[in-house]
């Protein structure tokens, strides 16, 4: 059954990828959009500086009328949902068992606490606020582990309302914008509190949302701190995996009374990230072909990302008011308390 599993995973993206040829006269001209505003946007970023993501959302947003009707339909769907499986699968080969174990057990610790912590406020402070449970787990979800790579994997998995994808842009927005400023401020507190080498970087791979912000922080301060940060940062990343399969299992009965069947417990994309991180774990994925797969990976939640803004328009987020946004950053400020606790009580980075 596992061996079975295993070869189903491998062959994941080749399904993907003949699916994707067989349906291109469908969905090309929505792709292109979606990829044209990659393009932008990255270019954009790499030139002036400035978080992608939140870029290829926002000129989606001002194509909405893409999505209503047209050709370009289908094809923005597609990059949506399979081409935002592919990317988040293809996230694996940034990240190593070896990478996690080095880390000790202290900063393990302290990623499993907060990931599990900041989720369960998520619920909580969601219900003080009168949001619903959903949004919770998203935001707390997409701040805890990877930011909206994280808000992307999670939402692929949880029923689908007419709120959903709505609420899926906000958390994406919020967590990029959120981490944009962490990156300024939090090297400011590291001096502040006088931190150690690898204490900040502990501190900054555990609070800061997104991986590229993550980097920049860390390098900001020293090469050690960098590295430190990076590998506490990808052990969040690899967190994802557990945090699906459990909500997977929190919303299989209400998948099931929406007539979708039974949600299988191991998707294709999730097993597809699994093997790819044992198998580049084993060092049997060649540098260059590692490298490729992270800038394809990237490339495919830009894509996705900016089909999302599509379907998303300015007026449907002006209606969900400030409790989302004091949401997030309540969040945010739990995850930093908690880590601080950890770093200061002597568990990590002594």
């Amino acid at each position: 059954m596992i061996l079975e599993r295993g070869k189903q995973a491998l062959y994941w993206p080749l399904g993907i990828a003949k699916s994707a040829m067989s349906a291109v006269p469908r969905v090309g001209q929505g792709v292109l959009v979606c990829v044209t505003i990659a393009l932008a946007t990255t270019f954009i970023a790499d030139h002036y500086g400035g978080p992608t993501l939140l870029y290829a959302l926002l000129f989606g947003m001002s194509l909405h009328f893409l999505s209503e009707e047209g050709r370009c339909v289908a094809g923005i769907e597609f990059a949506a949902r399979t081409i935002l499986r592919l990317g988040v699968a293809l996230l694996g080969v940034r990240i190593t068992i070896e990478q996690v174990t080095e880390l000790g057990v202290g900063p393990v610790l302290t990623v499993v606490a907060g990931v599990s912590l900041t989720i369960l406020m998520g619920v909580a402070l969601a219900r003080l606020l009168g949001l619903h449970r959903d949004m919770g787990l998203l935001t707390g979800g997409s701040v805890a582990i990877c930011g909206a790579s994280a808000a992307l994997a999670l939402s692929a998995v949880m029923p689908r309302h007419e709120t959903s994808e709505r609420n899926t842009i906000l958390t994406v927005v919020g967590v990029t914008t959120l981490s944009t400023m962490a990156m300024v401020t939090y090297p400011l507190i590291v001096g502040v509190l006088g931190l150690s080498d690898d204490q900040a970087g502990i501190f900054l791979g555990g609070t800061i949302h997104d991986v590229a912000q993550v980097v920049g922080a860390g390098y900001m301060i020293s090469e050690s701190t960098g590295d430190v940060s990076t590998f506490v940062k990808l052990l969040r990343v690899a967190m994802l995996v557990p945090a699906v399969m459990a909500f997977m299992f929190l919303f299989r009965h209400t998948r099931n009374a929406e007539g979708k069947g039974k949600v299988p417990m191991l998707p294709g994309f999730l097993v597809a990230f699994v093997m790819l991180v044992i198998i580049n774990s084993l060092g049997l994925i060649p540098p260059l072909v590692t490298e490729g797969f992270t800038n394809l990976s990237r490339w495919c939640l830009v894509t996705a990302i900016a089909a999302l803004g599509i379907k998303t328009s300015f007026q449907k987020l002006a209606v969900v008011g400030w409790k989302p946004v004091m949401l997030m950053a309540a969040e945010t400020v739990f995850l930093l308390l908690v880590v601080l606790a950890f770093i200061f009580f002597g568990w990590v980075g002594a």
